[in-house]
């Protein structure tokens, strides 16, 4: 049986029962925030205005509160009726749908003891279309495993940023195996993380931890980005590490302020949500992006909530377990 699923701006799209509802979205070239696909970063957290849905997941990332506000997880959720959703259709931001290609590996680099940067080549035949901020799929041996784009779309490479995961699968093979001219696969591109359109804001305040640094770079660094990044009186990002040894990527840019946030090397420790009430600025005209850990963007969105950011305006990538 097939139901209609409508948005807040009248777009409506077809859902079979058997369907989630972002994957009946993306069946219908509509694209809704979406991340992991299996309940456990909350990027495609929405609200249910009417109607129904069922889903067997505990929805674990939305708190009490928001399950009682009608707030489900989209990629985890099925619908049981016709309904109506809070939620916006990001086709005009000029999404691509994910294909697979083959890589290899050109480069491998030494950033730390525990992360390494990988950068891969496609086919010179082969367009990749992403938005900075996206991620992709590698498939490797019968593994596959979600990585943060790092480099621009302009870009020749695809870089990412990898963090070695003690007993991992994929990080014995990055970290033991891995050499240069390795054949890989690609799904690329996943995810709804990216910069948007925010002209009416005055602040931009990007948050990462570790490695969730990676989509953070590719928005920053990106030509197609600059002119939505000078929209913004003040662009300002925090990135968490333990030590300053860490920081093994530096800002070129004089108009965006750069602060590390280093939690073994302040006492008491100091993590990202401890230092956001420090930035002086009007939170109710601020929009935030936050990559990184879930336990970080949990607290940070906490924090800014209660500092007057509005909830509609905070946009985030957890990286979660793959195990």
């Amino acid at each position: 049986m097939s139901l209609q699923i409508k948005l807040k701006e009248g777009i409506k799209f077809s859902c079979e029962n058997n369907q989630t509802i972002i994957e009946a979205a993306l069946q219908n070239g509509v694209f809704l925030d979406h991340s992991c696909l299996t309940g456990r970063c909350s990027s495609c957290k929405l609200k249910v205005l009417s109607g129904e849905t069922v889903t067997e997941s505990d929805e674990l990332p939305l708190s009490s509160e928001e399950k009682n506000q009608g707030y489900i997880l989209s990629c985890v959720r099925k619908p049981i009726s016709d309904i109506e959703l809070e939620a916006e259709d990001l086709s005009q931001y000029g999404f691509s749908n994910p294909i697979t290609i083959p890589a290899k590996i050109n480069t491998i680099k030494s950033l730390t003891p525990e992360i390494i940067q990988v950068n891969l080549r496609v086919p010179p035949n082969q367009k990749v279309n992403f938005l900075e901020g996206q991620y992709l799929n590698v498939l490797w041996n019968g593994i596959k495993r979600s990585y943060s784009i790092a480099s621009p779309t302009n870009s020749s490479e695809i870089e990412l940023i990898i963090k070695n995961y003690e007993g991992g699968a994929m990080s014995a093979y990055w970290f033991e195996q891995a050499k240069p001219n390795d054949l890989l696969r690609l799904e690329i591109p996943k995810g709804t993380f990216f910069l948007r359109n925010h002209s009416d804001k005055d602040t931009l305040v990007l948050l990462a931890t570790g490695t969730g640094i990676a989509p953070i770079k590719a928005i920053l660094e990106s030509p197609s980005t600059q002119e939505k990044l000078k929209e913004f009186n003040r662009v300002i990002v925090l990135w968490g590490m333990k030590f300053e040894r860490e920081i093994f990527w530096k800002l070129n840019q004089d108009n965006v302020e750069f602060i590390p946030v280093l939690s073994r090397e302040s006492q008491p420790k100091h993590y990202i949500q401890d230092k956001l009430s420090d930035l002086k600025i009007n939170w109710t005209n601020t929009v935030v992006y936050a990559c990184g850990s879930y336990q970080m963007i949990q607290a940070a969105k906490k924090r800014t909530l209660e500092l007057g950011l509005n909830s509609n305006h905070f946009y985030s990538d957890a990286f979660v377990a793959s195990n």
